[in-house]
């Protein structure tokens, strides 16, 4: 996959999830008690220090195609361009990026995520 290797994860592997609302949903409230479903839940492996992750294995994500497919016509985007984005960005929370820490750290991962995307585009 193009994007780990232009992250430095070389080595590395993640496992990709597809699902639908109800198991999104069933996930985002164990793991975060969130209730209802979401786009994209990312799992690290091991919480991630500055260095990189310390194990080949990355973590799991997760991408419910039923909100994907919501997304994607509600912004006019492609769906296969709106799985790409969700993955990148749950690929991102993989590496230690965190939109909600503060709005500094949201525009970094939107800077990375931007890049990541043409990456694959290209």
């Amino acid at each position: 996959m193009r994007i780990l290797e232009d992250s430095g994860c070389h080595n590395s592997e993640l496992s990709i999830l597809f699902t639908d609302d109800k198991h999104i949903a069933e996930l985002n409230y164990r793991f975060l008690k969130r209730n209802g479903p979401t786009n994209v839940l990312a799992f690290p492996m091991e919480n991630v220090s500055e260095s990189g992750p310390k194990t080949p294995m990355l973590g799991d994500i997760v991408i419910s195609l039923d909100t994907a497919e919501r997304d994607s016509k509600k912004i006019g985007e492609d769906l296969d361009k709106t799985i790409s984005r969700l993955l990148i960005h749950g690929f991102l929370h993989l590496l230690g990026y965190d939109h909600e820490r503060s709005d500094a750290d949201a525009r970094q991962m939107e800077r990375e995520a931007e890049r990541l995307l043409n990456v694959m585009e290209s």
